[in-house]
């Protein structure tokens, strides 16, 4: 191995990274199963565009109320404990969907009731998980376990829609699905219970007056608070995720396992970017390229919107995971090397909310839209509100366009 693979590869050679990388993959492998069956399963009941959007709402909500509590957590308590708790929490939702799912439903109540306790879990693993990373990884090898971190999560949404999708079309029910979930998350259990920090952490005595800070600290440094919010509002405004059952079902008309290729794709143009940048980083003008980026996830999900061939829809949501990997490595980056260790926890939570923004209510924004007014002018409208955002951001944070590489950062006091 030449001198460069050996550096492009360098997070590797921490046993504890592989570990986590591996809990990681599993995790995000049996979530993205677990969504393709809940999807698939609600939009077969109901096929109201709505009831996929109050998939994401059920899940996100409860992270607004508790983030506080669980950045605090997650800068008082073992980190590894909470992941731990949390994966057996996740396993055990999986279990709950498997034991609604066997009763003949008359409605989605119970699924959503499970998904708020998903939401819960998923609360406290966040903050957790986003600021375990440094403490297996030395500074000098960070941007680099970013880079493999983020493919490895993405090379989970790619195998994780696809099992899914193929489980369901096999086997005509969303049970096996929420089976092999369960299953999958308790092997990522076993890998997170296999790493072995060599400094011991010790709970920090984190007063109640000390919840908010990570909110204050996000808003004294600005290009952090730039970078969050850029990626709340592009992704918020411009996600087409939670209306794939609807183009797989009734615009492309390629069913279940149609379902589960269309949410594989961002995932395999994200893995790809991941890739890349982990060989070559980013070490010129990081800002401007992640607002171009944006701008791209903006113009993918356009097209997106207007194909009616499953090609060029693919090829589209491969684009639009690619532009969306560069704001992520960067935006990471930048909040955990810019963010001392003992308020990772609480930044890592605001982080999440932002991330939870984007994703969850983003999908119920978009579920709301598509019923007002129609699916495919929904996610076009999507799109074109993300370049606006781009636009928007590039004059309101002009410090955002000349950060030349992702280094790190010190809010001021």
């Amino acid at each position: 191995m030449t001198g460069a693979e050996s550096r492009a590869r360098a997070a590797f050679r921490y046993s504890n990274f592989r570990f986590y990388t591996t809990a990681r993959f599993l995790t995000t492998t049996s979530s993205e199963m677990q969504a393709v069956g809940v999807a698939w399963q609600v939009y077969a009941l109901t096929h109201r565009p709505l009831d996929l959007g109050l998939i994401g709402l059920a899940q996100f909500v409860p992270g607004i109320f508790l983030f506080l509590v669980a950045g605090h957590t997650a800068d008082r308590v073992a980190r590894q404990r909470i992941l731990q708790f949390c994966y057996a929490g996740f396993s055990l939702c999986s279990i709950l969907l498997v034991a609604v799912t066997a009763r003949v439903l008359a409605s989605m109540a119970p699924v959503y009731l499970v998904l708020l306790f998903n939401g819960v879990v998923r609360a406290f693993n966040g903050p957790a998980s986003q600021a375990f990373l440094p403490l297996i990884v030395p500074e000098e090898d960070f941007p680099n376990a970013v880079a493999w971190s983020s493919s490895t999560f993405q090379a989970a949404t790619i195998f994780g829609p696809i099992a899914g999708g193929l489980i369901y079309a096999w086997t005509g029910s969303a049970i096996p699905v929420y089976g092999c979930a369960a299953f999958a998350y308790l092997l990522a259990l076993a890998a997170m219970s296999a790493i072995r920090i060599q400094q011991a952490e010790r709970p920090r005595s984190v007063s109640a007056g000390a919840l908010l800070s990570g909110l204050k600290y996000i808003r004294r440094n600005k290009l952090i608070l730039a970078a969050i919010s850029l990626d709340l509002f592009a992704v918020l405004l411009g996600g087409a995720v939670a209306l794939l059952p609807v183009y797989a079902r009734e615009i492309l008309k390629v069913g279940a396992s149609g379902l589960g290729l269309l949410r594989t794709a961002p995932g395999a143009g994200a893995v790809i970017t991941a890739i890349i940048v982990a060989h070559w980083p980013l070490r010129r003008k990081a800002g401007a390229a992640m607002l171009w980026c944006v701008l791209g996830f903006g113009v993918a999900t356009v097209v997106f919107g207007l194909s009616r061939n499953m090609a060029l829809s693919l090829a589209a949501l491969v684009m639009a995971g690619s532009f969306d990997m560069v704001s992520v490595i960067v935006r990471s980056t930048m909040i955990q090397l810019g963010t001392p260790d003992e308020m990772r926890g609480r930044v890592s939570a605001v982080n999440m909310v932002f991330i939870g923004a984007s994703n969850e209510v983003g999908q119920f924004e978009s579920g709301i839209t598509a019923q007002w007014f129609g699916t495919v002018p929904a996610v076009v409208l999507g799109g074109v509100c993300t370049m606006a955002v781009v636009a928007l951001w590039a004059t309101m944070f002009p410090e955002l366009r000349q950060v030349d590489e992702p280094a790190p950062l010190v809010a001021p006091d």
